[in-house]
């Protein structure tokens, strides 16, 4: 199957979408709130979703809330969720998923729960599959930090062969699993990107049953072990942290060498940078390229550089003075709406901050971004009706109204306005080391030309050898 990479934009998730008008509401309150936590939203193979067949969407689950929350604004086809029974009882949370028709799964692990109540829910989603719907969950059970899928629970198994098993007596039935990939360049920080990686469908093919009417263990272990390797084909795993902290900071180096920056290409340059590195590996001290790059992440972070500011050595000065000039020069004239917005919105910034790190202080930083975005969707609107009720106070209801348009737009060129400062900050620095330490400067930038055909030569091996 050939990768088919497209950005996701706020028209394909509200203005291309079917269904009731609470429904569509939803898509745009968490759509816009998405596109505003995240720079840019991709969809690799998103075409490829099979259309009149009943379909499960398995994924891993690396980001609280927000991973059902890009499911469901990014999905080509409408869902229904298999989520957690104790999230039925949160007031707000409990609304959306009536809304969305989530299904209540319960688990053990849950003080209090009854997981014979789960005979329902299988039912209920056995029904909508044989009704050519489609349904979405996580298979490893938890949303974590994990650099790695932790090991998948048998509910996707059982209910796809469940279903496939009651669709037989009504006639043969066709029914789809769709391995969905969720990456996150940093899932915790505002303004960073996701990725979702749809994989190739596979068929579910029937099992004999027991004396029970129930798939036997081994068609259940079977099809859950397809559905992770599969997920594995979309999903980056490493063995820990620093594994996974190399391989980003070897794709950055590469990166600076391609022409495009899509999250589909860092994802899969990552996925050849940890399979190299298993292969090569020495546990005493990680692969001699794996030393090289610490060396050289330490020499860039005393002189205050990433790796993408050593391309200046291919530059004039005359060149670089004239592209700094015109890079600021929009900022200056932005600058007192930005101002504007900075000041009406900081506030509202900081309160989620503070929820935000309420929640992760006990080390659930899993679901830092999904208290980020939910506290954003209050806060946000309620400082734009605050400010709408000074206004309304002082000048009338036409100012007030008038007044709600413009908070949204001084807040958003806040948003791009500060965005675009922390990179030509960056950038700042850099120019000043170009011009005051250019002997240094040109060491790195030999050093990283070095490291950059390494990483060329392992991506063309890993690419041929795949």
């Amino acid at each position: 199957m050939t990768d088919r990479a497209k950005e996701l934009t706020f028209r394909d998730v509200v203005i291309n979408r079917r269904g009731s008008l609470t429904y569509r509401f939803l898509l745009t309150v968490f759509g816009g709130a998405l596109h505003l936590f995240f720079r840019r939203i991709e969809t690799v193979n998103a075409e490829s979703v099979p259309e009149g067949t009943g379909v499960i969407f398995v994924l891993n689950h690396p980001n609280g809330l927000i991973d059902p929350a890009l499911v469901f604004v990014a999905l080509p086809r409408r869902i229904a969720f298999l989520a957690k029974s104790t999230l039925f009882r949160m007031p707000v949370i409990s609304f959306l998923l009536k809304t969305v028709e989530a299904l209540p799964v319960y688990r053990r692990i849950d003080p209090g729960e009854d997981i014979t109540k789960n005979t329902d829910t299988f039912e209920a989603a056995h029904t909508r599959l044989r009704e050519g719907g489609s349904i979405a969950l996580f298979p490893e059970g938890i949303s974590h930090n994990s650099p790695k899928l932790l090991p998948m629970k048998t509910g996707a198994a059982r209910i796809a062969l469940g279903a496939v098993a009651a669709g037989s007596e009504s006639g043969p039935m066709t029914l789809r699993i769709v391995p969905v990939g969720l990456y996150y360049s940093n899932k915790t920080t505002f303004r960073s990107e996701a990725l979702l990686h749809f994989g190739e469908s596979f068929e579910v093919v029937p099992a004999e049953l027991d004396a029970d009417g129930q798939p036997s263990r081994e068609a259940v272990r079977e099809l859950t072990d397809r559905i992770e390797n599969a997920l594995r084909e979309v999903t980056l795993n490493a063995e820990n942290d620093a594994e996974l902290a190399a391989a980003a900071f070897a794709e950055k180096i590469f990166r600076t060498t391609l022409e495009t920056d899509e999250l589909r290409s860092r994802l899969t340059f990552k996925q050849k940078y940890l399979e190299a590195n298993e292969t090569e590996g020495d546990p005493a001290g990680g692969s001699r390229r794996e030393r090289s790059l610490h060396s050289f992440a330490a020499k860039l972070h005393a002189a205050g550089l990433e790796p993408e500011h050593l391309s200046l050595a291919n530059l004039t000065r005359g060149f670089v003075i004239r592209r700094a000039i015109v890079g600021t020069w929009y900022l200056l004239m932005l600058s007192p709406v930005a101002i504007i917005g900075t000041i009406l919105h900081f506030p509202a910034y900081q309160l989620s901050k503070l929820f935000s790190h309420l929640i992760t202080r006990h080390g659930a930083d899993d679901v830092a971004s999904t208290v980020k975005v939910l506290a954003g969707i209050v806060f946000m609107p309620l400082t734009w009706l605050i400010g709408a009720g000074f206004v309304f106070y002082f000048y009338g209801w036409e100012w007030a109204l008038l007044s709600l348009p413009i908070a949204f737009l001084s807040g958003y060129v806040a948003l791009i306005s500060l965005e675009s400062s922390v990179e030509l900050s960056g950038w700042g620095r850099a120019i000043l080391r170009f011009f005051f330490d250019r002997d240094r400067f040109l060491r790195l930038y030999v050093e990283r030309r070095e490291i950059q055909l390494e990483l060329s030569r392992l991506d063309a091996e890993n690419t041929k050898d795949g």
